[in-house]
Parts: C-alpha cells; structure tokens; sequence
C-alpha cells in the first residue's frame, strides 16, 4: 500500500493521542450536505484539516484514518479517499476503508475517523 500513499503499520512514540470521531459532512452554517460522495469526503476532511490545525498537529502527526462509505464500491471508496491524499501530501498513516450499510441519517454517505499524534 505504500505505492498508493498509505501504510499498513503506524509506530508511536509514547505520548498523547488524539481520537477524532467520524467526520461527515456538515459546513459551520448548516447549508445542505451534498449528494455525492466526493463532496461529501471534501467537507469531512476539510473538519479534519481544522482539527489539526486546533490540535497544533500536520499531518505528519495522523497515525490512523478509518473511512465509512454507505454501499461501497471501489470507486466509491476512491472518491472518498481523494481530498485525505490532499491533506496527507507525503503522509502515510494507516488506513481502514470500511463499506457500511447507512449512517446516522440517510443522506450521510461517508464518514471518517482520525487517530492524531500529539507533540
């Protein structure tokens, strides 16, 4: 999996951790969640994004991301994945992607956890 920019082991030094629960898609002024799966990953890793910015963490600093995708395919599990490429740059932390059946609503078709090294 290192090919494709992720790894199957993640080592850390002790320390503090930091668990980010699942991330969907919701914008601070509650607009509409989008439809698609693409957008909707854009959304929950741009959450992501400002958690490691409150965290004071890079992305360097993710140790795990687990990945839910309602009826997934492969494509779907692609498009999912794609803005957590823009956000890791050359970051490779463990990675589970996991096909559910739904979420907590119906229009909610991703959600990601994060798992954060702390300095």
């Amino acid at each position: 999996m290192a090919s494709r920019g992720w790894s199957h082991i993640s080592v850390v030094e002790p320390g503090r951790l930091a668990f980010l629960s699942g991330q969907v898609a919701v914008t601070p002024d509650h607009e509409d969640v989008p439809n698609d799966i693409a957008g909707q990953a854009k959304l929950a890793t741009a959450s992501l994004a400002a958690a490691l910015h409150d965290l004071e963490a890079t992305a360097q600093d993710i140790v795990m991301l687990r990945v839910y995708v309602v009826n997934a395919t492969s494509e779907a599990f692609g498009q999912a994945v794609t803005p957590l490429r823009e956000l890791l740059g050359d970051a490779m932390p463990s990675i589970t992607t996991i096909g559910v059946q739904a979420l907590y609503k119906p229009e909610i078709k991703v959600e990601i956890e994060m798992l954060v090294r702390l300095s």
